[in-house]
């Protein structure tokens, strides 16, 4: 184990996508104090004379909006809503997903067979488009979207928590844990739910990366954050009219949503690796 970390810390993949996950993140959680600008301030000189946005230069250092709001600031603070989307989406689907996958782990049987064929039924529908309808008919705001993510990405949790759980569910140490008269929910969270430690953080890893993406989906499609709180999505869906002539109002938030999602997917295969 101790190579392994050695390996991965001397990776330059891994350093890079470390650091730029960690940029995210204080990017995020210092967006008053990075962002030069409120994200929503128009700025009578962030327009040309036509109404066209500047380019990046001078006083926008990444050129401003068809409202002639700093890009920059923009951006900074996406990384805050996407931080915030991903922290809660990933944290229930985790929840359920690890409940799901648990209780059909160790009870199997019939309970674990309704649970996982119910898994199958979700698996069935496409994570996009179930998000874009359950988006649309809820008010879409932070919080429902990170609930709609939630809900669509905790399957491929409770499937890799179910085939470890039935193994794990076999081991000497659960059959002691029995025979001492152990409860059920004793034995799934204080011996089944450590050994299942290193596959959650993993799979929390990647599904950042995933949540990024589909917040980006969401928001582009008009059904997720809405205005005027920045979004990465949004920003490219508000800017498409003007990609020809202002290409780096989707760009740059293109790049942001393209740096985040390799950074953190190269750390949960990483961590993966290391865990393996």
């Amino acid at each position: 184990m101790r190579q392994r970390w050695r390996k991965l810390l001397s990776d330059p993949w891994f350093l890079a996508a470390l650091a730029v996950a960690i940029a995210v993140v204080v990017m995020a959680l210092l967006a008053p104090l990075v962002a030069p600008y409120d994200p929503a301030q128009q700025f009578p000189e962030g327009i040309t004379a036509d109404g066209q946005p500047l380019p990046p230069g001078g006083k926008f250092v990444l050129g401003t909006d068809l409202l002639g709001r700093d890009l920059f600031s923009r951006i900074v603070w996406g990384a805050r809503t996407s931080l915030i989307v991903g922290v809660l989406a990933n944290g229930v689907a985790l929840a359920i997903g690890t409940l799901i996958g648990l209780i059909a782990g160790y009870f199997h049987g019939w309970i674990g067979g309704l649970l996982m064929r119910f898994t199958d039924v979700m698996t069935a529908f496409p994570a996009l488009l179930l998000a874009i309808a359950l988006a649309a008919i809820l008010k879409p705001s932070i919080w429902i979207v990170a609930l709609v993510i939630a809900l669509v990405s905790w399957v491929q949790v409770a499937r890799v928590i179910y085939a470890q759980t039935l193994a794990l569910s076999r081991r000497e140490f659960v059959e002691a844990a029995v025979a001492l008269g152990a409860t059920p929910w004793r034995i799934m969270v204080q011996h089944l739910l450590p050994h299942l430690a290193p596959s959650l953080v993993v799979w929390g890893s990647l599904g950042l990366a995933s949540t990024v993406l589909l917040e980006a989906a969401l928001s582009f499609l008009g059904v997720g954050v809405q205005p005027p709180t920045p979004s990465w999505g949004g920003i490219i869906n508000e800017s498409q009219s003007y990609f020809t002539q202002a290409p780096w109002l989707v760009a740059f938030p293109g790049l942001a949503i393209l740096l985040t999602a390799w950074a953190f997917n190269v750390l949960g295969d990483s961590l993966r690796e290391v865990w393996g």
